[in-house]
């Protein structure tokens, strides 16, 4: 079985279409998983920072 130079060609173009898609499939989860890091972080500072307002009136309160 001999393949010509246009076999090759397509199939190089084809398996680098596949490369592409597939890192574009990787860089989707990526950033999803990194939204939810975020959602986590966000949610923890709120929490922080209720806190430490909460500190600061019973601060307040004692001066």
């Amino acid at each position: 079985m001999v393949f010509g130079v246009q076999e090759i060609t397509l199939a190089v173009i084809i398996g680098t279409l596949a490369a592409i898609v597939y890192s574009l499939r990787i860089l989707v989860l990526m950033e999803r998983r990194i939204a939810r890091i975020e959602m986590h972080i966000e949610r923890v500072v709120d929490k922080i920072v209720r806190e430490e307002i909460k500190i600061e009136r019973a601060m307040k309160k004692r001066h």
